[in-house]
């Protein structure tokens, strides 16, 4: 195929990236949200939802490349879409943090906003460093230690 070829089907360079967002946005979404369904408690369907989230990434490395460069430029190229998969992940999220506000493990004295915000940067800053390692260890193997340390911490018990 010829170069120019492409643009019979795109407008620009930026409508590529529109397109690959959107399509990938509903293919992982799917997946996120049958992980999350298959989760009995709150605990289970936060593990199910980090899981797949780097289990995705790390099944293709190119997407998560693409979709960490382009989520962390100050200007995006597509600005709509990341904001739509940005909500979506934070829907889930809520949900998850207000049925574990709901079944008694997650404090319900948390700033709902924060505590979305810590789970999202937790599992991005893992992603960056597996990518940055040059995706030398099992990213998936993470998202129960990450997971456990949303629930427990790192401080001990009573201690401040």
């Amino acid at each position: 195929m010829a170069d120019g070829t492409i643009y019979l089907y795109f407008k620009n360079n930026d409508d590529i990236l529109v397109q690959f967002f959107k399509y990938k946005t509903k293919q992982v979404f799917e997946r996120f949200r049958e992980e999350v369904d298959c989760g009995g408690s709150a605990v289970e369907k936060l593990k199910n939802l980090v899981r797949r989230h780097l289990e995705e990434f790390q099944r293709d490395r190119d997407l998560a490349i693409v979709y960490q460069t382009e989520t962390h430029r100050l200007t995006r190229r597509a600005e709509e879409q990341i904001r739509e998969m940005s909500q979506m992940y934070l829907d889930i999220i809520t949900e998850i943090v207000e049925n574990g506000q709901a079944e008694g493990c997650i404090r319900k004295d948390l700033y709902l906003g924060l505590v979305k915000r810590f789970i999202i940067g937790a599992v991005d800053e893992v992603i960056n460093t597996w990518l940055h390692s040059g995706s030398r260890y099992d990213l998936a193997s993470m998202a129960d230690p990450l997971v456990d340390l949303f629930f427990n911490g790192i401080g001990n018990r009573g201690q401040f």
